[in-house]
């Protein structure tokens, strides 16, 4: 009688090298999950978050955090199989393709270099827009943001330069920038003046075509930003996050360090949210993770921008108080009450 059981030995070792292999396949997916909260009233190694000079400042109690959200997946670290499985049964993680994040048309550097320059945009709105509510004098600048790797404008502009004219015309507006540019044919000299750190700079740069969808036209390779000059002088810095979504809480920051008034009542208080120089707030990504993340770090209050509070009320983490935000102005009304009992915050409703 022939011997079944060295045939059924070896499939079963087949079928396990071969699951084996499967949930150690990386797949074309991102994990993102709760990243690390800083407070925007505190400090971190490189010294304090937000600096100001030029106005009276005054002493603050409590937090205002700011959240992030941590991404496993990105360039040289890919998700497995068996991780992507893991993180659909955990509550806090979420799963996003990684073409979202990372597009094949734009390279790892390229998109941190992004991230970055919407972290130093966000920072620049929000400055206006808290200077703007406190009604202390500010002036809109246009200044370089996003510069496409391997531009004409690669490596001869910088982030931040503030754009002072083209070809001998001043600029006021980021359309303005577009207009004189494209008045070019691909293959022109684009003359900018810039100011950077202090030091007027003349850069001139040869246009290529665009390579974008509709017709050709000249381009130099970057995004124009708003920036601003006030005898106020805000500073903020914080290493190793980009992206534009800690807006909302850099600019109740800078408002809580120019008042006497204690916005957060003394709380822990965290929050996200865009935040343009009108004092708008706008829509972020990674809302669960970034609930998950402040209530961990004992946060109680968390302001949501409405645009998320749809996905916010799918999972609130235990003890945490919602207040919907739309402008800085019902933030801090919204805030206000929810620290003091006086009033209704308004709540994100499902």
């Amino acid at each position: 009688m022939a011997d079944r059981s060295t045939p059924r030995l070896l499939a079963a070792v087949l079928l396990a090298v071969g699951l084996l292999v499967l949930v150690s396949f990386p797949v074309p997916y991102v994990i993102e999950r709760p990243g690390p909260v800083f407070n925007v009233l505190g400090s971190s190694t490189a010294g304090p978050l937000i600096t100001i000079s030029g106005a009276t400042v005054y002493p603050t109690t409590g937090v205002l955090d700011l959240t992030t959200v941590s991404e496993q997946g990105g360039p040289g670290n890919r998700v497995l199989l068996s991780e992507l499985v893991g993180a659909t049964f955990t509550s806090s993680d979420a799963v996003v393709p990684r073409s979202l994040l990372y597009p094949d048309n734009k390279s790892a550097a390229q998109v941190t270099n992004d991230n970055n320059a919407a972290m130093v945009q966000s920072q620049d709105a929000a400055a206006i827009a808290a200077l703007r509510h406190l009604h202390l004098p500010v002036t809109l600048t246009v200044v370089v943001g996003s510069i496409d790797a391997g531009s004409p404008a690669d490596g001869h502009l910088k982030t931040g330069d503030q754009i002072i004219s083209i070809d001998g015309t001043a600029i006021t507006t980021a359309d303005q920038v577009r207009t004189a540019v494209t008045k070019h044919s691909p293959g022109q000299t684009v003359s900018f003046v810039v100011q950077r750190a202090g030091k007027t700079v003349t850069v001139p740069l040869v246009t290529r075509a665009s390579t974008d969808a509709g017709p050709s036209r000249a381009v130099v390779g970057f995004t124009p930003g708003i920036g601003y000059t006030s005898p106020v002088k805000v500073s903020i810095q914080l290493d190793d996050v980009g992206g534009p979504s800690a807006g909302l809480m850099f600019t109740l920051g800078i408002i809580d360090k120019l008042t006497p008034v204690q916005e957060n009542g003394g709380r822990h208080v965290a929050g996200t949210g865009t935040m343009d120089q009108n004092g708008n707030v706008g829509a972020i990504g990674g809302i669960r993770q970034k609930m998950a993340a402040a209530r961990a770090d004992g946060a109680t209050i968390f302001l949501v921008p409405a645009s998320n509070c749809a996905e916010a009320l799918q999972q609130v983490p235990d003890g945490l108080q919602l207040i919907k935000v739309t402008t800085v102005t019902d933030a801090l009304a919204g805030l206000g009450a929810a620290v003091t009992g006086k009033g209704a915050a308004p709540t994100c409703t499902s």
